[in-house]
């Protein structure tokens, strides 16, 4: 009777296991790795080069937005180092509220900064935040009209009318809709 798993395989039937195979392999030597490479694992290799990134210009009314966060930022940076310019030449009621408000203030101003920067590059990141800030304006502007405070809430619902048509253009919306 003949073994069916020479007719298959050819005239050499294959070993069922691995103790007759005495090469490596056909590839090229490899050098031993060090006691860290076998640890650790081996660095690794430098990732390929990211490509361009082609920085398009923003819009006339993006750039009129930036310009108008940009404003907002430095006006709120003004009244933080005025209430810490008070606090500390007068007594304060709470000195910790008054530099909590301060940190407050001044956090804000840097948080709209840098959404100023984004808007002027047109980062899809910078929309959102600058849009939920003018609505927390307009929130704060109108308890300013309710306090007997026209002086105060009239400029700022301009710049909050001013910041949310701009970004409601159809240029701007087209400028962030591509990203």
């Amino acid at each position: 009777m003949r073994d069916r798993r020479a007719t298959r395989a050819g005239p050499h039937p294959s070993p069922r296991n691995l103790a007759g195979v005495t090469q490596q392999g056909s590839g090229p030597p490899r050098a031993s790795r060090s006691w860290s490479d076998r640890l650790f694992g081996a660095a690794a290799q430098a990732p390929a080069p990211r490509p361009p990134r082609v920085r398009t210009e923003a819009p006339r009314s993006v750039r009129w937005a930036a310009i108008v966060v940009g404003v907002e930022a430095a006006a709120l940076a003004v009244g933080g180092l005025v209430v810490l310019y008070l606090t500390l030449t007068s007594a304060a009621d709470s000195v910790a509220s008054a530099l909590a408000q301060v940190v407050l203030e001044l956090g804000g101003a840097i948080a709209l900064g840098a959404c100023a920067v984004g808007l002027a590059r047109v980062a899809a990141w910078a929309r959102g935040p600058v849009v939920a800030l003018q609505l927390l304006l307009a929130a704060l502007a109108y308890t300013a009209f309710q306090a007997g405070q026209p002086v105060v809430g009239i400029p700022v619902l301009v710049l909050v009318a001013a910041e949310l048509y701009l970004l409601a253009t159809p240029e701007a919306r087209l400028a962030f809709f591509d990203r």
